[in-house]
């Protein structure tokens, strides 16, 4: 067979395989209903996944006859359409966050996978010098996929404790630019700073819109706190999740629980949103009036994760003491940006 002809019918029959797999995937799409298989079992087929991207790595990197090729592909695409069957059974239980992210690294491994043999189709009908660097390289993108396979998590109390670490980590991001937010050096001039101009009177870009008056920086201090206590929210209801299962039967506790730990990462989700708009809000020209939403939202939303906690049959004291102290911070930020019916509040703040 000559080396068009063969490329051609490659092309074709590993199309055939595309579709199937492409059909396979769709079962993905919601979790199983039926009993769940361990995720272990999953990971040991990533691992033969593994060894035959270096079989095929080897294999069309050199050359062989297109019988030989065309066997190898449909060795690997078949344990790749056992390797997601087994997916699917192993996210029975699943909820929204854990199944996310079974799927997720299902997908990068059929991803990675096809590509390697989209590209080794496309090479086998020339000497190209690169194939002999392209092949190995794929082959390698679909060691480290199956690699992080098992890394995925494997319980919906892990899947949505990384879910709001991540969380955690952005709105760390957002604190540390806030606390490098700084007074003006001239706050009673009505022109710029005297700093902020070049020794040829020209401004400085670089030291413009940044400085605040002091009242501007009493409410920026005032939302730092904000964001400093929702971030210690955060680590408190990420510790309580932690320690959730390890008070109960962890299968029993996953099903019972999955449902109120989705609504607690979807309002950490909000808030999460909504601090990062607080902190864009602080720079001059501050926005009262939509920082006067911002704030209101997150208070509703530390209800909602109190909620929402209550319902886990837990009693975390330092969440809740968590929680109080960033509500009592928002009301204080909130008197402070002019919110004329906060008086009772305040009079209410806990010490």
């Amino acid at each position: 067979m000559a080396k068009r002809e063969k490329k051609e019918h490659l092309a074709r029959v590993l199309d055939s395989h595309i579709h199937n797999i492409e059909e396979t995937l769709q079962m993905l799409e919601r979790p199983a209903v039926s009993q769940k298989v361990d995720w272990s079992e999953v990971t040991k087929v990533g691992d033969e996944i593994s060894k035959q991207a270096t079989v095929a790595g080897m294999l069309w990197n050199g050359e062989h006859d297109v019988k030989n090729l065309e066997s190898n592909m449909g060795v690997y695409i078949n344990l790749l359409q056992g390797f997601l069957l087994l997916c699917h059974s192993s996210s029975a239980g699943a909820g929204p966050t854990l199944h996310a992210c079974m799927v997720a690294s299902a997908r990068n491994i059929v991803d990675r996978s096809l590509k390697l043999f989209k590209e080794a189709v496309s090479f086998c009908d020339s000497d190209n010098a690169n194939k002999r660097q392209t092949i190995p390289q794929l082959s390698g993108s679909v060691w480290e996929a199956c690699d992080a396979l098992k890394k995925t998590p494997t319980t919906n109390c892990i899947a949505i404790g990384r879910a709001i670490t991540q969380l955690a980590v952005s709105m760390k991001d957002v604190l540390r630019e806030m606390k490098e937010l700084k007074p003006t050096q001239n706050d009673s001039s009505d022109g710029p700073p005297t700093d902020a101009t070049d020794e040829d009177g020209s401004f400085s870009e670089g030291d413009l819109g940044d400085d605040l008056s002091t009242e501007e920086m009493e409410i920026a201090q005032l939302a730092t706190d904000v964001v400093t206590n929702a971030l210690t929210a955060f680590k408190e209801i990420i510790r309580f999740i932690t320690g959730l299962l390890r008070k109960s039967n962890r299968d029993s506790a996953e099903k019972e629980y999955v449902d109120s730990l989705e609504r607690i990462l979807s309002h950490c989700q909000e808030m999460g949103s909504e601090v990062n708009d607080l902190g864009a809000c602080v720079y001059p020209p501050q926005e009262i009036s939509q920082m006067k939403l911002i704030t209101k939202k997150i208070d509703g939303l530390v209800d909602n994760i109190h909620e929402a906690v209550e319902t886990l049959n837990g009693s975390p004291e330092d969440l809740y003491g968590a929680l109080t102290v960033l509500k009592n911070s928002l009301i204080k930020l909130l008197c402070a940006l002019g919110d004329v019916d906060l008086a009772p509040k305040m009079e209410s703040l806990a010490v």
